[in-house]
């Protein structure tokens, strides 16, 4: 059997915990909700909710509905989760992922508070008892844990937790900001409204915490850093190669045009406009050269505003099309007819070797 300790990160700060066992489900504590906003607050947060969160959660928290987004509106996530590890998706992200940092100092669009009172209005929507969810390691025998997670776990969430059609479990960052009784409860107790069952129905409890620590042993080395912000480019800068010859894209469903096209244009120094429509946090932290920060969420008559319509524009997302689509669609509703999206996105991008530039860590 393999024992460990392993560094969980707690709002930049680095706790190491000692191993315990688990009780069972029915002799988990039940604990107060967490503060309840006010009218005002609330009002807020919906509407944050909506502007921020709907195109891939879904108007209903019902999750699924861009890049396997999950539920928000799972009640075992809400009974079981704490409110600093939502915050902390929400706030920095899941790097890798297409799930960006929405709170301010990491390049995102809200304060402290504002992320705050969103992670509260959505426990409260869920509706849901909460239990208390400890922060002690569990000990398992990380290889049996390799063996079951390969057996029953691939088909969604991939060989390497990379996540196919489910969660990431191998991100690094949600390793960091889960505790090991939380991914515990999520396997023994399921996600109701999702596919992820209650494993508890299947699995030994011995199986179960292996597979918590097989999952926790990939969190091993883990060393965060702070990312220097940039500058935001200003309209000025929006079109790149200015000299250059107009690209001429054969766009598949007259939308589309492929990356391995979209490279052939920047090698060759074509003019045109290209749109990373991502949460500006991943735009620091990685973007196609040249390219500028667009948020799905923005003030679209302001950018119509800003940006040219007699050149080429070019949006891309990591979902890997949803959130382009959706601006290039908006685009277009406004007279913008020289738009495209990039097929594969910008994961798809990377994947193919094509150069990015990543932001400067401290």
């Amino acid at each position: 059997m393999i024992k460990f300790c392993v560094k969980t990160l707690l709002v930049g700060l680095v706790m190491v915990i000692a191993p315990t066992t688990v009780a069972a489900d029915d002799e988990y504590e039940t604990i107060r909700p967490p503060r309840k906003l006010t009218a005002a607050q609330s009002r807020v947060a919906a509407s944050n909710y909506k502007k921020y969160c709907t195109l891939c959660h879904g108007e209903d928290r019902q999750g699924y509905v861009n890049d396997h987004a999950p539920s928000l509106r799972s009640k075992s996530l809400f009974q079981s989760g704490v409110p600093h590890e939502v915050l902390r998706a929400l706030s920095y992200g899941r790097e890798g992922t297409a799930m960006g940092g929405y709170l301010d100092e990491v390049g995102g669009p809200l304060t402290l508070d504002e992320t705050w009172n969103l992670t509260y209005w959505l426990f409260w929507q869920a509706n849901v008892d909460r239990v208390r969810i400890g922060k002690k390691l569990i000990e398992g025998d990380v290889s049996r844990g390799e063996v079951v997670y390969k057996a029953n776990c691939t088909s969604c969430h991939g060989e390497n937790g990379e996540g196919v059609n489910a969660p990431a479990l191998g991100n690094q960052s949600a390793l960091a900001h889960n505790s090991d009784e939380f991914i515990r409860y999520a396997i023994r107790n399921g996600r109701e409204d999702t596919p992820m069952i209650a494993w508890k129905d299947t699995l030994s409890d011995t199986d179960i915490d292996n597979v918590t620590a097989f999952l926790r042993s990939k969190a091993n080395g883990w060393a965060p850093g702070k990312l220097v912000l940039k500058k935001l480019p200003t309209p000025d800068q929006y079109v790149i190669n200015k000299d250059g010859a107009d690209p001429d894209f054969e766009l598949s469903e007259g939308l589309y045009v492929s990356s391995v096209d979209l490279l052939k244009a920047v090698q060759e120094k074509r003019k045109m406009v290209l749109l990373d429509t991502r949460v500006s946090s991943v735009w620091q932290r990685v973007h196609i050269e040249g390219a500028i920060p667009m948020p799905y969420y923005g003030n679209f008559d302001k950018i119509a505003e800003d940006l040219p319509k007699d050149v080429q524009i070019v949006a891309y997302c990591s979902c890997p099309r949803a959130a382009a689509d959706y601006v290039v669609r908006k685009l277009r509703r406004r007279g913008f007819t020289r738009t495209a999206v990039l097929y594969e996105g910008i994961f798809g991008w990377m994947n193919l070797g094509f150069p990015v530039m990543r932001g400067e860590v401290e």
